[in-house]
């Protein structure tokens, strides 16, 4: 199944998602370069947000460009597979190999995510949105975690009662409470 068929398949959560949903499906119909970055106004990232096995754990990455406590996750550079996309970056900022893909890997929430202007690598990038499709996964917190340094200055395993409280970003205080509160339900 193609990424356009799972956000079509996909039932929101809230009004937001179904507002968000509604959103990403009309740029997916209205750019065709949308999976990669040299679409200056909007295109797909995709993020992990990473459980330890009791559920009472969050692996957060203290983001060096929005200086906040955050999850991981990444640009799709082309790449259509967004589950895919979602676990190459767990690996990649924070080193761990093992992930147990959960919600039979579907999708687990989806939001149009404001990004600031900002500087990256010495270059300027205008305000844009992310089209963000995110994944939950399970890891091991006693395997070796570590810092991925252009992205990240720390990584940790969080108390998920304060994910929420950590991250100086607004909208993603939403998001994680969401997530949490997606993860609660199904316990």
């Amino acid at each position: 199944m193609s990424i356009q068929e799972e956000i079509l398949n996909y039932i929101p959560f809230n009004d937001q998602e179904k507002r968000d949903k509604e959103f990403i499906i009309n740029c997916i119909n209205k750019f065709d370069n949308i999976f990669l970055r040299e679409n200056e106004i909007v295109h797909f990232t995709s993020s992990g947000f990473v459980v330890n096995k009791n559920r009472d754990k969050v692996l957060m990455i203290y983001h060096n460009i929005y200086n906040s406590w955050g999850w991981t996750g990444g640009h799709a550079d082309g790449d259509e597979n967004l589950l895919d996309v979602a676990i190459k970056e767990v690996k990649e900022e924070t080193s761990i190999k093992n992930l147990k893909v959960l919600n039979n890997g579907n999708i687990t929430s989806i939001d149009t995510l404001p990004v600031a202007g900002h500087f990256k690598k010495g270059k300027y990038l205008n305000a844009h949105i992310h089209l963000s499709v995110a994944y939950i996964f399970e890891a091991d917190e006693s395997k070796n975690i570590k810092i991925k340094p252009d992205e990240n200055s720390n990584i940790a395993w969080q108390d998920i009662n304060k994910v929420v409280e950590l991250s100086t970003e607004p909208h993603m205080k939403l998001v994680y409470k969401k997530i949490i509160d997606k993860l609660n339900q199904n316990k």
